[in-house]
């Protein structure tokens, strides 16, 4: 590795395009760029929900490698392409083995690739399980306000689930101007909701911090409830529990079942990406054989061509775009090359002359 400094190009003859270097940006610059920078990512964020709904960009169906020896270990590749000022092509390759918490490690790893659209070539890998996470996060905070539009403001905020998704939820929540009266836990792991609370009472702006012993007892007393779980079915099948109309950020997919969701307005980030691979919506289209129960895509509710009804349940269910992963992705290399910290493998493009 070379040392530190802004990334060159390979030469190339005249009129040829040229080879990028290759950066690799490990996980602490990635959390150093991204820290404190919630507004900022929750911008790119909904930037690039534009772009796609304006159909400037390219995001294939998701790839699933499962196991048969580890039915619940997966590993997902997500290609996708931006278009716009930013316009960059990648994958996202991401693994989730539920099994590493038990042995208290994070459940998802993951890496980023950036390629360049002039050449095809691979210009720099991304630690990526911050990037996700923080996509995630951004794209929950954007729709928790977007979707709170004409209706009170929710103020006790509900999870259902407290990993790693759960926190950035929370600190992307806060990092864009919600405060909240109460929080509410609830997990199957009490280790889990103790360790979340402990973490909430900590932040010291998450107000009155309950673990609740049941989904339903936490989402009755929630008008904001996130659902980052790893569920591979619906376990939460009482729309009575949401009478009272809360906003949902479903992000994990599989929690809620067909009725919850036909008694709810449902937005999604892309309708064909979220009504596959078994999610909640999926179920609930198998179960209809139409998409009538869709409201519409959080684009557009931001560009106003669906209203949010304010007398039902709201539940946004996103798929998880990879556009979005390359845009963070995308900010965090240029924020690093503006600093003159790219770190740049040498030499890791050998063969540069096709005929040698």
């Amino acid at each position: 590795m070379s040392a530190v400094r802004p990334a060159p190009e390979h030469a190339a003859p005249a009129g040829t395009p040229a080879v990028p270097s290759f950066a690799v940006i490990p996980g602490d610059e990635v959390k150093n760029v991204l820290e404190g920078r919630e507004k900022a990512v929750v911008e790119v964020v909904e930037a690039t929900y534009r772009l796609h709904g304006a159909g400037r960009t390219v995001n294939p169906p998701s790839y699933f490698l499962r196991f048969p020896d580890r039915p619940s270990s997966r590993i997902i590749a997500l290609p996708a392409s931006l278009g716009g000022e930013n316009q960059v092509d990648g994958l996202k390759w991401i693994s989730s083995f539920p099994a590493n918490v038990e042995s208290g490690i994070p459940r998802a790893s993951a890496v980023l690739i950036l390629n360049d659209p002039g050449t095809g070539y691979p210009y720099a890998c991304l630690e990526s399980s911050i990037i996700s996470a923080v996509r995630t996060a951004a794209s929950a905070a954007a729709a928790a306000d977007r979707l709170s539009s004409g209706r009170p403001r929710p103020t006790r905020l509900g999870f259902v689930g407290a990993g790693l998704i759960a926190r950035y939820i929370h600190t992307y929540l806060e990092g864009t101007g919600w405060s909240f009266d109460a929080v509410g836990v609830h997990d199957l792991s009490t280790d889990s909701a103790a360790g979340f609370r402990t973490y909430l009472e900590q932040s010291g702006a998450a107000g009155r911090v309950t673990v609740h012993g049941s989904a339903e007892e936490l989402i009755r007393n929630s008008d904001l409830i996130v659902f980052a779980t790893v569920a591979d079915r619906p376990h939460i099948d009482e729309p009575s529990w949401f009478r009272h109309n809360p906003v949902v950020l479903h992000v994990s997919l599989r929690d809620l079942a067909p009725q919850v969701l036909l008694s709810a307005a449902n937005v999604v980030d892309d309708v064909d990406h979220c009504l596959r691979a078994a999610t909640s919506p999926a179920l609930t289209e198998d179960l209809t054989g139409n998409r009538d129960f869709l409201l519409g895509t959080l684009d557009d509710v931001m560009a106003g061509r669906v209203t949010v009804p304010a007398d039902r349940p709201v539940v946004f269910s996103p798929f998880g775009l990879g556009v979005l992963d390359l845009a963070v992705g995308k900010f965090v290399y240029e924020e690093v090359a503006r600093s003159g910290e790219l770190r740049i493998i040498d030499n890791f493009f050998h063969e540069l002359r096709r005929h040698g």
